[in-house]
């Protein structure tokens, strides 16, 4: 995610390399951090990770790929999975994140790591039995060209099942940030109809998209921006300064929405279950 203080940018136009070195430079920066932060990224993460299935005993063993793997904690869960002598492929933009999950997991034999770009994966056809991927493609430039990456590694009845975001994810920090005259705090997300359309063009027929609205609390502004930019978060506008005016003008903003719980914080999360003919 990434706000000016959040979310993320996506469009299916050609990608930036400009874009994706920040994004891998920002998430690289975060990754001593991010297992302590990521708390609404796991409590995403645990809704996919109930619909993976399991590879049956006395199967072929698997070949998964997390994508967007960050410091690992889905990929080590993922050897569980994929049967015995099963295979799992750690891929991140970050370098950083890379470190990390190699330093935590890098001790299993069955687990790999591997830094590229979802939109252009160094993987044969057909070679994948199983794709996880916990909020992180809504980072791709080019949404139909990572879909297509993944139709085109997955085998006949492989399955990629994605943690994404839609519009409306922190809604309430946008609200918050905002100024008069200025481009929106949050960046561009896309929704269920646009990620149905490239789906399809990327080649799925077997597809379920859904939708879920999460929310979580935190004590103050300062908490919530470390759990937005401690995992990786990037501006929307760039280079831009914050004065003491416009942070009081955000706390008031914000302190306006508190809840008994805390300062909330909305995700719109959507889910996509894909099959490969």
């Amino acid at each position: 995610m990434s706000v000016h203080c959040a979310t993320s940018r996506q469009a299916d136009a050609a990608p930036s390399n400009h874009w994706q070195r920040r994004v891998a430079h920002a998430f690289s920066r975060a990754a001593p951090d991010y297992e302590r932060l990521a708390r609404a990224q796991r409590v995403m993460g645990e809704t996919l990770w109930a619909r993976l299935p399991v590879c049956a005993p006395g199967s072929t063993p698997w070949r998964a790929l997390d994508l967007g793997c960050g410091p690992g904690h889905w990929s080590a869960r993922l050897v569980e999975r994929v049967g015995h002598n099963g295979k799992v492929i750690g891929l991140d933009l970050a370098p950083g994140m890379l470190e990390t999950a190699r330093r935590t997991h890098g001790g299993n034999p069955r687990l790999r790591w591997l830094c590229a770009d979802a939109a252009a994966l160094p993987l044969p056809d057909a070679s994948l039995d199983l794709v996880f991927s916990n909020l992180a493609i809504q980072w791709c430039p080019n949404l139909t060209a990572v879909l297509s990456e993944l139709h085109r590694v997955l085998r006949p009845g492989g399955r990629a099942l994605i943690n994404t975001l839609a519009p409306g994810t922190l809604a309430e920090v946008g609200h918050a940030w905002s100024r008069p005259g200025e481009p929106p705090a949050l960046l561009p997300l896309l929704g269920r109809q646009h990620h149905l359309a490239a789906t399809r063009l990327a080649g799925f027929r077997r597809v379920a998209v859904d939708q879920q609205r999460l929310g979580f609390h935190y004590p103050d502004l300062a908490a919530v921006m470390a759990s937005i930019k401690g995992v990786g978060a990037q501006t929307a506008r760039p280079g831009g300064r914050l004065s003491r005016a416009d942070l009081a003008r955000a706390q008031r903003r914000y302190e306006a929405l508190r809840e008994p719980n805390g300062l909330p914080v909305s995700y719109q999360l959507l889910r996509l279950d894909l099959t490969r003919d």
